[in-house]
């Protein structure tokens, strides 16, 4: 068994007991979630009969932030600690009224089941300060020895769903800045960016559409990078602990000169997805667009972003709700526009010759060029001054002898 042997741990010969080891029943699966079943075996090989006390399962889970001159000791200088998971299952006992159980030589299989609970779990992580934790633990209990154990790590992930309607709102901001200082300034640098929504997931390309007018007179240069801040709470103190995950560079931007991305993509890459509902660890990430300016501060605008783990579906509950209610709206047109439009009546057929006769004007003839000298020669083009269409009435000019009635409905 491939799981067994990386997660067995070898204990001696001196305690009879040969190898004791912990395999989940899916090996393959990453991580788990609240509400989930995790079930697996722990293995037990004994060399000789082993006698025992209890063998005993235990899952934990916390978040721990500690740090200072004895961060590492048992009192570190400040240290917070939230349990977010505590599961005992007894997996071998003896009988009631005796002391201990006897396994004989041999290999031997223990399975265990339990449930996450349904409350949410924070997603584990490891950081400079602190980390969020979860683990299953084997324990073997034995007379007149030392209780001996097996550990396997166990990756939680607390699901953030970017399809919600905060996480689908585009993120828009706008800086400028005067270079130079008191009355030597060379003129100012704006800067405009804007993402298309807050929430990505990991593997994701951000379109970054940015706009850069450079009024100063020095050479400046765009990029934009992503940022991992995270932040440490622990005994009423704070740690924060900030760095660049990924970045992109654009062009030079001469003096007098603008600049225009429309949609520069920046990749992102694996990273641990934001941590937003710990009370004393909590990751956050930002994309920051800035101006490198020589000899001045660079211009930065910091647009909020959340990296969750299930992906943008193209669908979002914003866009598909406006989608609906557009399609529920304009569904009546379906229900009144004919398959095959008619077409307009012929202007003919809506004036009569004679009242067209009344309305045409007497035209000049055009001047004989045979008979005199000309001015250069035009086109000669008639005036249209044709009668418009009767004004809208509700009485039919033209009465036929039997009305058509046709039903019309409503479907509401």
């Amino acid at each position: 068994m491939g799981g067994e042997a990386g997660s067995a741990a070898a204990v001696g010969t001196e305690g009879r007991v040969k190898s004791l080891g912990l395999v989940f029943e899916d090996e393959r699966k990453g991580c788990y979630s609240s509400g989930e079943t995790v079930a697996g075996h722990v293995l037990l090989e004994a060399a000789e009969p082993v006698a025992l006390r209890a063998l005993r399962l235990e899952a934990q889970g916390r978040a721990t932030a500690a740090w200072g001159p004895s961060a590492s000791a048992a009192a570190p200088a400040a240290a917070s600690e939230v349990e977010y998971l505590n599961v005992r299952l007894s997996l071998q006992e003896p009988p009631a009224g005796e002391g201990i159980i006897l396994l004989q030589p041999g290999k031997h299989e223990f399975p265990f089941r339990f449930q996450l609970p349904s409350e949410p779990l924070v997603t584990s992580f490891t950081g400079k300060y602190g980390s969020i934790q979860y683990c299953v633990r084997a324990v073997l209990e034995r007379p007149k020895v030392p209780d001996q154990s097996v550990k396997r790590e166990l990756q939680v992930v607390s699901h953030v769903d970017v399809n919600t309607p905060a996480l689908l709102t585009p993120v828009l901001k706008t800086q400028e800045k005067m270079v130079g200082c008191w009355f030597f300034t060379s003129g100012p640098v704006s800067l405009s960016a804007k993402i298309e929504r807050k929430g990505y997931c990991n593997g994701e390309a951000i379109p970054i559409y940015a706009e850069i007018e450079n009024c100063s007179s020095r050479l400046i240069v765009p990029k934009a990078a992503i940022f991992q801040t995270q932040t440490y709470l622990a005994s009423g103190k704070t740690k924060t602990v900030r760095h660049m995950v990924a970045n992109v560079r654009g062009n030079h931007i001469a003096s007098g000169s603008t600049d225009t991305w429309n949609g520069k993509t920046l990749k992102i890459p694996p990273v641990t997805p934001s941590i937003l509902d710990c009370c004393i660890i909590r990751v956050d990430y930002s994309l920051a667009v800035y101006i490198h300016i020589p000899g001045a501060k660079k211009l930065m605008i910091e647009l909020p972003l959340v990296i969750g783990t299930i992906p943008y579906n193209g669908f979002g509950s914003r866009n598909s709700s406006v989608a609906s209610q557009f399609s529920m709206d304009m569904s009546w047109l379906t229900l009144t526009l004919p398959e095959q439009p008619e077409a307009p009546p012929n202007y003919a057929d809506v004036v009569t010759e004679e009242e067209f006769s009344r309305h045409i004007p007497p035209y000049p003839q055009p001047p004989n060029c045979e008979e005199e000298v000309c001015c250069p020669m035009f086109a000669c083009i008639q005036e249209f001054r044709f009668q418009p269409p009767p004004l809208y009435s509700e009485v039919d000019p033209h009465p036929s002898d039997v009305e058509e009635t046709q039903p019309v409905s409503f479907i509401l």
